[in-house]
């Protein structure tokens, strides 16, 4: 499914928190927004949500405006992980990744076998077999990542919206989680995320580049992540090298102490 923001902005209490955003996902790609703190990135996945109304502009699911589709109806359309992690409650892993299911059993009587079967990929998915009856307020934080991350996959929407989906997480289950957000685009979904790791960025099909509630600078990895542009934008200097094992670009930041000794 597509997604796309037209000349987009949002004003809360009198300050402009994006500005002139048009920004479209096509069906089946990844597509990250990049930026430093405080740059609208979190904003636009709300927007995107429809968890806020834009103040100017329109967002639109294919060809239907998001302000139009029923509350009941988005949430079948698209999963949304929010930053943060889940909260430290009695629920089990497997209680909190069903939760994933809801919006589908609603109007459901009877059998769901679909449903469990979709969850228990999900939680094998993202290495939680062994948690599975484990209540969440027992887990580590990269633990209860993913188990968010799991309750959105099993969803399995047509839009995933991933805010900042490898905080938190080691190198190891950082891979691995983008490695499936591939598959799922694989499937045909569309997947928008917010990525703090300018390197997990290079993975992606398209890239956009925020800063004060702007895009200024998007498309493919190699087009957006380039040292003039991002060392600008993050007020750092930051160099961007060919990758030496593989297609693409390495991003590499100055290290605090590098950066006084030049």
């Amino acid at each position: 499914m597509k997604v796309a923001l037209n000349g987009v902005g949002l004003d809360v209490n009198g300050r402009s928190l994006a500005s002139g955003i048009t920004l479209a996902a096509e069906a089946g790609a990844i597509s990250a927004l990049i930026g430093p703190n405080g740059a609208g990135k979190t904003t636009l996945i709300r927007l995107l949500a429809g968890d806020v109304p834009p103040t100017r502009g329109t967002v639109t699911y294919g060809d239907e405006l998001l302000a139009r589709i029923p509350i009941r109806r988005r949430a079948r359309l698209r999963s949304v992980l929010p930053q943060g992690q889940v909260s430290a409650t009695s629920f089990t892993v497997e209680q909190v990744v069903s939760m994933g299911r809801y919006a589908f059993r609603l109007d459901r009587d009877g059998d769901d076998s679909g449903d469990q079967l979709l969850v228990d990929a999900a939680i094998e998915s993202l290495d939680l077999g062994d948690l599975r009856t484990r209540q969440i307020r027992f887990l580590s934080g990269g633990e209860r990542q993913r188990v968010a991350i799991a309750r959105v996959f099993a969803q399995q929407a047509p839009l995933m919206l991933l805010d900042e989906p490898t905080t938190a997480l080691d190198i190891a289950h950082k891979e691995s989680v983008v490695a499936l957000i591939g598959g799922h685009r694989a499937q045909g979904r569309t997947v928008v995320a917010v990525l703090d790791d300018l390197n997990m960025a290079t993975h992606f099909d398209q890239v956009a580049l925020l800063h004060e509630g702007r895009i200024v600078s998007s498309g493919t990895p190699d087009d957006v992540l380039t040292s003039d542009t991002l060392s600008a934008v993050y007020d750092h200097p930051i160099d961007v090298v060919q990758h030496p094992r593989r297609q693409g670009v390495l991003v590499l930041p100055h290290s605090a102490t590098s950066r006084t000794n030049t």
